[in-house]
């Protein structure tokens, strides 16, 4: 029997990849997201490739929305084994800079839709024993400059699943948590400044990072082989075990780094 997997953000970057991953891995697909240009673009890459799926426009923050998400699912595959939480909003000023409606936007998609999804979602995940993936990110270990709501929401990711894993542990239910380091996505270039503007470019050369298609292989292998955590690069790893062992240090390091690599952040 073919199983199913729920996407939020399924319309780019990761999201996009794991959509296409999975349906050539035989799953049916459902996916979410906002443009829906985007996408219909990514629905005919599948079924070019004989895949399965169905996309549905919808704010991975909006509560009605993730439960007609998870109700089509169920009502047109009758199972729902995988969800793979991975929408996300990324920031780029300082906290002094960030309006408080822009810091509770970017806490609203990137906790509290991850939240709802899982919500509604769980009562099929416990009974196909499946497994929950949440997207996250080195930066919900180690907070950086100019990305106080953005780690605040990853960091707050982690503490969830952490806490859900131990529940869901007699029931049978896999709680996984990826969390990429620099990977090439859209996520720099919709990233939005304090007044709640996407800053429309990436502050980062993109050619050097991790591309969207590996991370999804990572993420596929992982929930696969239930695995707990699954950390990307050899950098991120290192900024944990760093982190941990030398924080003032780190606390030094990442403020020169960053300041270096994105000076404009600096002299707002």
């Amino acid at each position: 029997m073919k199983k199913t997997v729920v996407i939020t953000g399924g319309s780019s970057g990761i999201g996009r990849a794991c959509a296409e991953l999975y349906a050539t891995k035989g799953f049916y697909v459902v996916f979410t997201g906002r443009e829906e240009e985007r996408l219909k673009h990514v629905l005919q890459s599948i079924e070019e490739k004989g895949g399965e799926a169905d996309y549905i426009v919808k704010d991975a923050a909006n509560t009605d929305g993730a439960k007609k998400v998870i109700d089509f699912a169920i009502k047109k595959y009758g199972t729902l084994d995988v969800l793979i939480c991975n929408a996300g909003v990324s920031q780029r000023a300082m906290f002094e800079d960030v309006d408080l409606d822009v810091f509770e936007e970017i806490m609203k998609i990137n906790l509290m839709g991850t939240v709802k999804y899982v919500k509604f979602a769980l009562p099929y995940l416990v009974k196909s024993q499946g497994s929950i993936v949440g997207v996250s990110s080195i930066n919900g270990y180690r907070g950086t400059p100019g990305r106080t709501a953005y780690s605040a929401s990853k960091f707050a990711m982690q503490g969830f699943f952490e806490s859900l894993r131990l529940e869901m542990k007699a029931k049978g239910v896999h709680v996984m948590v990826i969390n990429p380091g620099y990977t090439s996505t859209n996520i720099r270039k919709f990233a939005l400044r304090g007044d709640g503007v996407v800053q429309g470019e990436s502050p980062r050369d993109e050619s050097k990072m991790m591309s969207a298609e590996k991370v999804a292989k990572y993420l596929y292998y992982g929930q696969t082989h239930h695995r707990r955590d699954v950390i990307l690069t050899l950098l991120g790893k290192a900024l944990i075990f760093l982190n941990k062992r030398f924080p003032r240090w780190m606390d030094r390091t990442v403020y020169r780094v960053m300041k270096k690599e994105d000076p404009e952040l600096f002299t707002r």
